[in-house]
């Protein structure tokens, strides 16, 4: 496990409002971060990005080469609004082969979808074994947004932990290796980038008058996050908080933490299912045995 796993992670008792936003924990002490931490941010994220297309064309050689190796990994972003979960998909998944990736964004649910189980949207959106799987926003709208607006009374939304965890069980035994990361963002720094948005009028598309209103409820969100942090982070699928106020920050810190993860799976390039001698010889016309 890296420094910044440790540094990252969050337990039981980790006290949401205690993180600093604007922090910047695990970062490197040199000097060339300290004199120009965004230039630095944006030339480590560019050697990160080549690290991670390495490993994820390793993730998809190997079940493409051997169809029982049902390894795959899955990236959880949750964020308040303005958290920056687009802005780290494009940064961060956007360094890899879309070929070998998934990227799937959960809005509020289909009348279709409200026919089944809240798991249901999620079990058909999983990534297939070899890929790479980004989820932007997830099933923990279903312990977020249903509890702060009250959409599900109580009795119907608290058994869901329980129902979470055993999900994310499954899945680690199936082969999915989980990254789950929420952005952490301060209120000032989400008013900032709400006023962003109507300054640009390229942005305007982006902006949702119902962010404001949601704005009031704060507080109540920070409480269902400590929730879900206290009570469906393990050792199966942990948590970890990343401060969002800094983007060139939340870049490099998501793309270190997907690297880990991939580079504990081991991975290498199959061997060849031939003999690449035989092989070599048909192609340049000589006689083979």
């Amino acid at each position: 496990m890296s420094e910044l796993l440790r540094v990252l992670r969050v337990g039981p008792d980790a006290d949401l409002n205690a993180i600093d936003a604007s922090g910047t924990p695990g970062l490197p002490d040199r000097k060339s971060v300290h004199k120009d931490p965004k230039a630095w941010a944006r030339a480590e994220l560019a050697e990160l990005g080549e690290r991670l297309a390495v490993q994820q064309e390793m993730l998809f050689a190997n079940a493409t080469a051997n169809p029982e190796d049902q390894r795959r990994v899955l990236l959880v972003l949750q964020a308040m609004d303005c958290g920056g979960k687009d802005g780290t998909v494009k940064k961060v998944a956007g360094t890899m082969n879309p070929k070998g990736m998934r990227i799937v964004s959960f809005g509020a649910p289909t009348s279709d979808e409200l026919k089944h189980d809240f798991l249901w949207r999620i079990r058909n959106a999983l990534p297939k074994p070899g890929s790479m799987g980004v989820f932007n926003r997830s099933h923990y709208e279903d312990v977020l947004v249903v509890r702060v607006l009250k959409l599900v009374a109580e009795r119907v939304w608290r058994p869901r932990y329980q129902m979470i965890n055993e999900f994310e069980e499954e899945l680690a035994a199936s082969g999915i290796t989980m990254v789950k990361v929420m952005l952490h963002i301060s209120f000032e720094e989400q008013r900032k980038r709400l006023l962003a948005r109507l300054d640009d009028p390229t942005k305007h598309w982006k902006y949702n008058p119902q962010d404001v209103d949601n704005r009031a409820l704060w507080p109540a969100y920070q409480e269902a996050y400590q929730e879900v942090l206290a009570r469906c982070g393990t050792d199966l699928a942990p948590w970890y908080v990343v401060p969002a106020d800094h983007k060139w920050y939340r870049d490099w810190a998501v793309a270190t933490l997907l690297l880990d993860a991939l580079i504990g799976l081991g991975l290498r390039y199959p061997p060849a299912s031939f003999d690449v001698a035989r092989e070599r010889a048909r192609l340049e016309g000589r006689k083979t045995t």
